[in-house]
């Protein structure tokens, strides 16, 4: 028995790993570079590049980020670092906000420096307070490295993480359903820029405290996938027929849905991935997804449009095969950025990657 026990928390470690490397390799496909502007773009809605572009994004990019979130909960439910309160919010500054306030300096520099001496057509500092706004995330979205609202959102649910961990389950119900609320009403900025981040966290801690992870993994694959499939299929039929615009009220209910099928159906393919030959190779990525999670848009906006050159923006014949490729070309950048910053800057490597490489 107690061997059995080691064997299934090992096994939900790597799968841990696993899930952020499927996650974090989705969220490339919500940034894909596309060649288009907002006004292109909707001129291509449904044609069949532009339907599997958002069938990418959703499929594994938005429904995958709220496991994201559950697992930051479910590991903070079980740490026992998290009762010192300045310890662990010494912790976590270190691991999410100091790599995001890098990474945003990083992009601006980078990325408008390209917008203003190469031509780029990408954001550029309009004023002080923007750039202020860019680099800390205080009251919107980042321009540029607009994943980075998520690791904003993680830290401030971090730093109430030691009071969330000792609420009792009622508590914790209420709190979980005004963030839904929010989530729904479009409510929380610039308190939570997505208040769907601290109704996850806070299922993670419920998920640990209930042994949901134990539960959903003796589901058989198939069971797992079905609400996720037959949710993403109204999702799509709602997309194509009725369009963003219309009782957005319903949209984002049936979003937050969508999000919860998913958080079972890609916890349960991790823990299969955990068992089969692909374990070694995902998680010998595992070091590298948080630095893809950070870089992966500045190399989008950098060098997207040279790769775009070959196959053309969507709509062009080529276009498809790139869109598909796209966060593995990403991550093979960016293991190869990993292991240069390891090999000849390792406190660079240290404090960009959060500690992880």
């Amino acid at each position: 028995m107690p061997e059995t026990i080691v064997q299934d928390g090992a096994r939900r470690s790597d799968a841990i790993a696993i899930a952020r490397v499927i996650c974090i390799l989705g969220v490339v496909y919500v940034h894909a570079w596309t060649g288009l502007n907002g006004e292109a773009l909707q001129a291509l809605r449904g044609t069949a590049q532009e339907n599997l572009r958002w069938l990418l994004m959703e499929l594994f990019g938005r429904s995958a980020v709220p496991l994201l979130g559950l697992i930051s909960g479910w590991l903070v439910a079980g740490s026992s670092g998290v009762r010192n309160w300045s310890g662990h919010v010494r912790r976590k500054a270190r691991t999410i906000l100091l790599p995001m306030i890098l990474w945003n300096g990083i992009a601006i520099l980078l990325v408008s420096g390209a917008a203003l001496t190469l031509g780029l057509s990408a954001p550029v500092p309009q004023s002080l307070w923007w750039t202020v706004n860019e680099m800390l995330v205080l009251t919107r979205n980042p321009d540029i490295n607009v994943q980075m609202a998520f690791l904003r959102d993680l830290f401030l649910c971090m730093v109430a993480a030691p009071l969330l961990v000792r609420s009792p389950g009622w508590a914790l119900g209420i709190i979980a359903v005004i963030a839904a609320a929010c989530h729904v009403t479009g409510l929380g900025p610039p308190v939570l820029m997505r208040a769907s981040i601290l109704f996850f966290f806070i299922l993670g801690i419920v998920a640990r405290r209930s042994a949901w992870a134990d539960r959903i993994v003796r589901l058989p694959l198939p069971m797992a996938l079905l609400p996720f499939a037959l949710l993403m299929a109204a999702q799509l039929y709602r997309a194509i027929m009725v369009g963003d615009g219309e009782a957005v009220l319903a949209q984002r209910t049936l979003d937050l849905a969508v999000r919860l099928t998913a958080v079972i159906a890609f916890w349960r393919i991790a823990w299969g991935l955990a068992g089969s030959r692909a374990r070694l190779t995902l998680l010998r990525i595992e070091p590298f997804v948080f630095l893809l999670f950070c870089a992966h848009l500045i190399l989008i906006w950098l060098g997207g449009p040279l790769l775009g050159k070959l196959t053309g923006p969507l709509g062009s014949p080529l276009y498809p095969l790139y869109l598909i490729l796209q966060p593995l070309l990403v991550l093979a950048a960016v293991v190869a950025l990993g292991r240069i910053l390891r090999r000849v800057a390792p406190r660079a490597a240290a404090l960009l990657s959060g500690g992880r490489l």
